[in-house]
């Protein structure tokens, strides 16, 4: 197995932290190749990123300054929009930084050279708090091993140890292209295609480690003003850590993971948030009648689980999609509790 490599992260001199009483070690993981999701054809119309130049013509003029449409000074294929992915993650490092006393490194599973990370005791024996994020489309099969499995099992066993999973959204898993095609007209994001299913690695994790969720749809929010997202509708009597105290409410975002619960248990996982959905345009999880869909989830330490599990989307900790303090509230809670 290849060395782990420094990180991806704004301070590029980040050394292994020390641990110390009350300041926790935040990492994040994300689970992609790097090198499968640029080499994407960009001629195939489903399951990849959108280019820069896709991008730019989407959202014009928001990044038409000469540092993002510039092909001499950004790229302007998939590997751009990659990068935007970095540049978004900088204010919730930054924030978690001044929370914590820690920098917050992002480690890639295959980076852009090609070298791969795999999630070890060498990445956790360094974190308390990891963040795993699934943006890895399914169709650069990105399973998770046994031993990677194992090796989050037993960071668990630690009772400070908090693992945060974010399976992205799963669109047109229908083989109907008529379904597909309200999926997409209800999101209504023109970069997202008919087809874009996410998080092989993480589902893998979430089966080998009991985690009984399983990421549907790409559901847009309600809004009380235009992309200010609606209120949650949360569950305080079962968030006993109080992940969510002082928060109303996330960040918009297009398409958002629903969240289904796969077990009939009810004291395994808590489902602390959910989200209102736009109902003005139809979606056939509100046509079989849901207004709501499962936003944040927590599973309490259980027998040998001493750490807890929650699972929440990454774009909450993107600045491409705003914010405000009760966000940054909720982004406190995850690292101080």
């Amino acid at each position: 197995m290849s060395e782990v490599r420094t990180a991806r992260t704004y301070n590029q001199n980040h050394v292994p932290r020390e641990y110390t009483p009350g300041r926790r070690r935040v990492s994040i993981y994300v689970s992609w190749s790097y090198p499968a999701e640029a080499g994407r054809n960009p001629a195939e119309l489903d399951n990849r990123f959108s280019t820069m130049t896709e991008v730019r013509r989407v959202a014009w003029p928001a990044y038409e300054d000469p540092k993002w449409s510039d092909p001499l000074q950004f790229q302007q294929g998939i590997a751009g929009s990659l990068e935007l992915f970095f540049w978004a993650w900088v204010p919730f490092q930054q924030f978690v930084e001044e929370v914590t006393g820690h920098p917050v490194p992002v480690y890639q599973r295959i980076d852009q050279a090609g070298f791969r990370t795999p999630l070890d005791e060498r990445v956790l024996a360094d974190t308390d708090t990891l963040f795993v994020f699934g943006l890895d489309h399914m169709v650069t099969g990105q399973e998770a091993r046994p031993e990677e499995v194992e090796a989050l099992r037993a960071f668990l066993g630690r009772e400070d140890a908090c693992l945060v999973l974010g399976p992205h959204h799963d669109v047109g898993a229908s083989d109907d292209l008529a379904v597909r095609d309200v999926e997409y007209h209800h999101h209504g994001d023109r970069l997202v295609p008919r087809q874009q299913r996410f998080a092989t690695y993480v589902r893998g994790l979430m089966q080998g480690l009991a985690v009984p969720v399983e990421n549907r749809y790409g559901l847009r929010p309600a809004v009380r003003a235009k992309n200010e997202i609606a209120p949650l509708s949360t569950v305080r009597d079962l968030d006993a850590k109080g992940w969510l105290e002082g928060v109303t409410n996330f960040n918009f975002h297009m398409h958002l993971p629903h969240y289904a619960v796969t077990t009939d248990e009810p004291e395994v996982i808590h489902v602390l948030a959910r989200q209102p959905i736009d109902t003005s345009r139809p979606h056939p999880f509100t046509e079989a009648g849901n207004t709501e869909f499962n936003m944040f989830l927590w599973m309490p330490p259980s027998g040998e689980r001493a750490g807890d599990v929650l699972l929440a989307d990454s774009t909450i900790f993107s600045s491409l999609f705003g914010g405000d303090e009760s966000l940054r509230r909720f982004w406190r809670n995850l690292v101080t509790r």
